[in-house]
């Protein structure tokens, strides 16, 4: 006959099992414990992108983070298409390498980056650019904006358009260039540099724009400073104008000649020289 004392020592062994093991999950390290895959592997296919409207000039590059999502129960192999405006170009990449499709296993997501360039000259405005993945089951859509706000462009010439001019050597001359905002958005902190024969040197003045308006000219004074003694010829200096966002050069040639005093010099050196010859001749050429 069980007394109650017993009977509850009884229950209490019959429990300590599973009193034990609930404790020991509770108290488990989390290193011990199953860990989470890092690839998300639930939910539909999907093809989505971080931002889907980008604004940029014309001359500037599109760039679009997207990913791609097999959420079928078995490998894809997806090829990427796009409907894009006439003129325009689309790249996509993996990794960093160029791709027009790809494998992804069941359950797996990958990252693509795609690069859309508008052609010069395109006119601002809002274009929809609808790229989709197909695969051999299933087709996803993926509606992008690019919204193009206008162009970048500079040109960079002289008043008359003459390319060319004549200089003394040993001289400066001042060269009269025109710099001009041929875009339709603002240009700022516009550079000039030079590339010149050796020991020439230029100086711009102004050397820097800071800002030049769509439409509008800026002038600029380059003063060349050419060596002495620089042989006569013809001699090649290109200018540059640069910022951020664009960029132009012009060639210009420069015809160097001697200047009259070294023209003289030169003569007399001559003469001087056949007179010694003469006179040598003339006094140790009978002996």
């Amino acid at each position: 006959m069980f007394t109650k004392t017993r009977f509850a020592k009884l229950r209490y062994k019959r429990h300590l099992p599973l009193f034990a093991l609930a404790l020991f999950t509770i108290s488990t390290p989390s290193f011990l414990q199953a860990q989470s895959p890092t690839t998300a592997t639930g939910g539909p296919s999907s093809f989505s992108a971080r931002l889907m409207n980008i604004e940029a000039a014309t001359s500037e590059v599109f760039r679009y983070t997207t990913t791609l999502h097999n959420g079928s129960g078995k490998t894809g192999i997806y090829e990427l298409q796009a409907d894009l405006p006439p003129g325009w170009m689309i790249t996509y990449r993996v990794e960093g390498s160029q791709v027009t499709s790809l494998s992804l296993d069941a359950g797996k997501s990958q990252d693509i980056s795609i690069e859309i360039n508008a052609p010069a000259g395109t006119k601002p405005d809002k274009y929809k650019i609808p790229v989709k993945a197909t695969a051999a089951a299933e087709t996803l859509l993926l509606s992008l904006e690019a919204v193009v706000k206008g162009t970048y462009a500079v040109e960079l010439t002289t008043p008359t358009g003459r390319l060319s001019d004549e200089v003394t050597a040993g001289s400066s001359k001042d060269i009269h260039l025109i710099v001009k905002n041929t875009g339709s958005l603002p240009l700022k902190d516009i550079d000039l540099s030079s590339q010149l024969p050796t020991n020439w040197e230029c100086t711009f003045d102004p050397s820097k724009i800071s800002a030049l308006e769509p439409g509008k000219t800026a002038e600029v004074n380059a003063k060349l400073r050419i060596p002495d003694k620089t042989i006569a010829g013809d001699y090649i200096s290109t200018f540059t104008v640069r910022n951020t966002n664009s960029n132009a050069q012009v060639v210009f040639r420069v015809v160097v000649t001697t200047s009259v005093l070294s023209g003289w010099v030169g003569i007399l050196v001559i003469l001087l020289a056949i007179g010694l010859v003469y006179y040598l001749v003339r006094k140790y050429g009978r002996r």
